[in-house]
Order: C-alpha cells, then structure tokens, then sequence
C-alpha cells in the first residue's frame, strides 16, 4: 500500500504533456538514427519497425492504466489519453515511414501491397480505427458526442489494439517470442474489461 500512494503521490506531480514532450523527443531521436545509419544495415526498415513497435508498447501502456487502478490502487488514469494519442503518432509515422521512405511515394503499389498482404492490410485496419479515436479524444467531442456514445466509439480501441500486436506477429518472418509476448497481454489486458465490454454493448 506505502508504494501505491508514493506511486500515486508522483503521478500527481507529473503533467501529461510530459508524455507529449518525451514521445515527440524519442521520435526524432531515432530519425536522427535512421539519418546516421544507427539503424541498421536498411535504416528505412529500421526505423519503421522501431516506431511500430514503439505505437504498440504505448497502446498497450494504455490499455494497462485501468487494470493497474482497479486491481492495485495505482491511478494513472490522467495519462491515458496522452499515452494513446502518443500511440497513434508513433504508427502514423510508422505509416509514413513505409509510404514515403519505403514504397516511395508509389501510392499504386502501396495500395497493391494493402490489398496483397495480410499483414499490410490488418495494420491499414488497425490505423483506420485508431484515428477515429484520436479526432474524437478531447472533451469538446465527448460533450457533442455524449459520454454515452464516446465511450461506445473508443470501444473499437479493443478492436485496434490486438489487429496491431497481429500484425507485428504476421510481419516477423522468423517468429521470435517478443510479438506474441505482446499479443497475449493485449489479449490478457481485454480479458479483465469483459464485464465492462459486455455492459456497453449491452447499453
């Protein structure tokens, strides 16, 4: 209990546009990488699995913030949205490293590979139904949406998140553990908003 509230004592302390600040920071860091060849021997690639991977580790930090609070007493709720719009960044930069550094701005041939490639095309999907949540997450579009339907809309964040950790599974070749590591806590994070889901949809 005395680490929770010291944990929870510090979260006050902390202002969410410290994550705004440290993710746009982290970005250009490993821009600046990828410009210096730190990224590996194809830089371009680099750089796009590092933001990817980087929008799924914030996505799942989200989906942590309401475990943690009901289960442990740990309140970070404040965090939450800054931690997912951080998220989305990160994969639309993923998303236009690969149009723009990898395909070359070829936009036929990247529409070839969405419809070609099933991990090209449930990430697509995964991008689509994030950006919804990001144009809607502030508090004049929960007043015009109402809390109601808000939360109804923001439920396709259980949808979003386990389509990308699936795509970063089908877009490893080798199949490493890391990928389904994060595939089993997105699925394990869902498993604890059962109720919750069930609650809504039944709303």
């Amino acid at each position: 209990m005395g680490l929770t509230l010291r944990i929870n004592a510090a979260a006050k302390r902390v202002p969410p546009w410290v994550i705004y600040i440290v993710g746009f920071t982290w970005s250009a860091w490993l821009l600046w990488q990828a410009a210096n060849g730190h990224l590996g021997a194809d830089p371009v690639k680099g750089l796009e699995r590092a933001l990817g991977k980087l929008g799924l580790q914030l996505l799942v930090a989200g989906l942590c913030v309401t475990p943690l609070r009901r289960f442990l007493g740990v309140n970070l709720i404040k965090f939450r949205r800054a931690l997912g719009l951080t998220a989305v960044y990160y994969i639309a930069m993923h998303f236009l490293t690969w149009i723009a550094l990898d395909m070359g701005l070829l936009l036929s041939q990247a529409l070839a590979d969405i419809f070609k490639r099933p991990y090209v095309t449930i990430g697509m999907a995964s991008l689509a139904l994030l950006i919804p949540l990001a144009i809607t997450s502030n508090n004049r579009m929960v007043r015009r949406l109402s809390a109601a339907r808000w939360q109804k809309l923001h439920m396709l964040t259980y949808v979003a998140v386990p389509l990308g950790a699936l795509h970063y599974i089908w877009l490893v070749k080798a199949w490493p553990p890391e990928p389904f590591v994060y595939m089993a806590a997105v699925l394990g994070l869902l498993a604890t908003r059962l109720p919750t889901i069930y609650r809504r949809i039944a709303a």
